[in-house]
């Protein structure tokens, strides 16, 4: 039973190649037929060149004894003729092979991408806080743009090396069966060592993705508008390029090694190759010599020992070449076959809007899977629809986590979250997140129009102006957007031509006119006003209440005067919930809450 399952987990590996054709052909039907189409013909050709040679040879050897000279050159000149065909014909489609390849690989490659960015997008959110991630998806991007068409291009070769070479061999044999045998012989340590290097190299290339990883990320860095501020006011330029210098010294110097033990091992294979070839030539000239070939007889076979050498290595070289693809192909599928641990449920329930009981966490525990550490522990809150609930605390309390289980980017290790008494596991996932406006501490910034930044916020909503201007009006963003050189149609950030850059208080403005934007029952604004002056702060939440459009709303912030109007403030820390009230409530309760406030209120006196 145990010898079964081992025999076809080694027949899987071995047949991983077949899905990848399949991928090539979906990538495109007709380039990849054509390109098969070129490959079949460019292996016929050469058959006919040689033919024509012995042909030609073998004319002019016979016309020496003729008397008609006129029509044995008429002969040779049409043989010559037709070998000029071949010839026009073998340089159109090496021509047409090079149009086909690049098309054909182009549209791989971009199918490839595609398909790699949809599985990214699929992944749970989890998978980006692991680092073992980050290493499948380099392997994932490195082999998929050119592995599949890759296997195409070797299993053609090796139809057509076969095609050629059994033509070859039925050549050689009539003249010793042993010629065909050394043949195979001579190519046989060519491919073992490919095979031998191809394991050696794999093996190497998974164990250095993390140091090329992080020399990419230096890379990045000392090219990146992120950190070209503080790399230069703390002279942090060479430090960083040192370090991937040193990354990159220690992957060349390991690479080299591999690179030139294999190549010493081609070397022996490829003199003994050679010894047995010449071994070979010597039998075929002496046989010419004692009178047993014609002259046409020898160019045709040194011709065919050359061609079938050719083939033999061509052959053998995809042969291992496939053993190769099929190795690294493992580094593709290992990515493709990530599994969402967020699963869609099989019959969902629509969501309840409007919300008549709200939202419910009943003893919510959460741990991160790459740590110990609970993030939260046992929570119990209630959100009401058209409420204003605060979440305070320290950094690393669990503010931020609790909104990632009510979003659904994370499922909780124990309790439930529920909408109006349906557990949020049986709502379609992005159905529920419709329903949610969230604008986390890290938005993103994204360099597009201020417009498309804007809509990005519900883009199931046609892109009007008017709707953009109201969300915008609404976060304070239309009195920035206005005085931009093109207005709304102005690319924000500097990465593009005619770019603007914004100040970190006008990006959160925009941020927060995406979050306004959609029409959802819960907005929730992860520290909404950090990076605002005091003033724009102020003019935010005098109208708090008519900005959020009797939203049920989540704030979460370290300004404790921001948070005085909540329904319901929730003090967090170490996970937990450890007070929750009004403002006035825990002021009188003079704990956690109260301590923070007070000293918060100091700076201000």
């Amino acid at each position: 039973m145990q010898a079964g399952k081992i025999l076809k987990q080694k027949l899987q590996n071995t047949l991983r190649f077949l899905p990848a054709l399949r991928l090539v052909w979906q990538s495109s039907p007709s380039w990849t037929i054509a390109r098969v189409v070129l490959l079949v013909i460019q292996g016929i050709l050469p058959l006919l060149t040689i033919y024509l040679a012995k042909l030609i040879v073998d004319t002019v050897a016979a016309s020496l004894n003729t008397a008609d000279k006129a029509a044995a050159f008429g002969q040779v000149l049409f043989l010559i003729v037709l070998a000029g065909v071949v010839t026009l014909v073998t340089t159109l489609c090496t021509s047409l092979t090079e149009l086909v390849n690049t098309a054909h690989s182009q549209q791989v490659s971009d199918y490839m991408q595609g398909i790699l960015q949809a599985k990214s997008i699929e992944a749970d959110l989890e998978y980006y806080e692991n680092p073992q991630y980050y290493d499948t998806l380099q392997r994932a991007q490195q082999e998929a743009p050119y592995r599949p068409p890759q296997i195409l291009n070797r299993l053609a070769q090796v139809g057509q090396n076969s095609i050629s070479l059994l033509a070859m061999v039925g050549l050689l044999l009539s003249l010793h069966w042993g010629i065909a045998l050394m043949l195979f012989v001579a190519g046989l340590p060519s491919m073992l060592v490919r095979v031998k290097y191809t394991r050696v190299l794999y093996r190497w290339q998974r164990k250095v993705t993390p140091q090329e990883r992080q020399s990419m990320y230096l890379a990045w860095m000392l090219t990146s508008d992120q950190f070209a501020k503080e790399i230069r006011l703390f002279n942090l330029g060479s430090y960083f390029s040192q370090w991937y210098l040193r990354i990159r010294r220690q992957i060349y110097k390991e690479s080299l090694v591999i690179f030139t033990a294999r190549s010493l091992a081609n070397f022996a294979a490829q003199a003994v190759a050679a010894i047995l070839m010449f071994a070979v030539l010597a039998f075929i000239v002496n046989q010419a010599i004692q009178g047993v070939l014609k002259l046409g007889d020898l160019v045709l076979y040194y011709q065919a020992l050359q061609r079938g050498q050719n083939d033999i290595k061509g052959l053998l070289s995809s042969v291992s070449g496939l053993y190769e693809d099929n190795l690294f192909l493992a580094n593709l599928y290992e990515f493709l076959d990530l599994k969402p641990k967020l699963v869609e449920p099989l019959h969902p329930v629509p969501i309840p809007r409007p919300m008549q009981s709200g939202i419910v966490f009943n003893h919510v525990s959460f741990q991160y899977s790459t740590t110990t550490r609970q993030a939260l522990k046992d929570i119990n809150l209630i959100i009401r629809p058209g409420e204003v609930v605060a979440l305070v605390g320290e950094n690393g309390s669990g503010k931020t986590s609790l909104i990632k289980l009510l979003c659904r980017l994370y499922a909780p290790t124990s309790g439930s979250i529920t909408i109006d008494g349906i557990d949020l596991g049986q709502f379609k996932i992005a159905e529920l997140r419709q329903e949610i406006s969230v604008i986390f501490q890290d938005y993103a910034k994204y360099h597009f129009t201020a417009q498309e930044n804007i809509w990005l916020g519900n883009i199931d909503l046609p892109p009007h102006r008017e709707s953009i201007i109201a969300a915008a009006r609404r976060s304070g963003a239309d009195d920035v957007i206005t005085h931009l050189p093109q207005g709304y149609d102005t690319i924000l950030g500097k990465l593009f031509e005619r770019g603007e850059e914004l100040s970190i208080g006008q990006w959160q403005k925009i941020a927060l006119a995406r979050a306004f934007l959609r029409d959802s029952q819960v907005i929730v604004l992860d520290e909404p006003t950090s990076a605002m002056d005091p003033k724009a702060e102020y003019e935010v939440f005098e109208k708090f209440r008519q900005l959020i459009k009797n939203q049920a709303a989540i704030l979460i912030s370290h300004r404790l005067s921001t948070v005085k109007m909540a329904d319901r403030i929730y003090v967090m820390a170490n996970g937990s919930i450890v007070e929750s009230g009004t403002h006035d409530e825990l002021m009188q309760l003079g704990a956690t809450y109260a301590h923070l406030f007070e000293t918060q209120a100091q700076q201000y006196r």
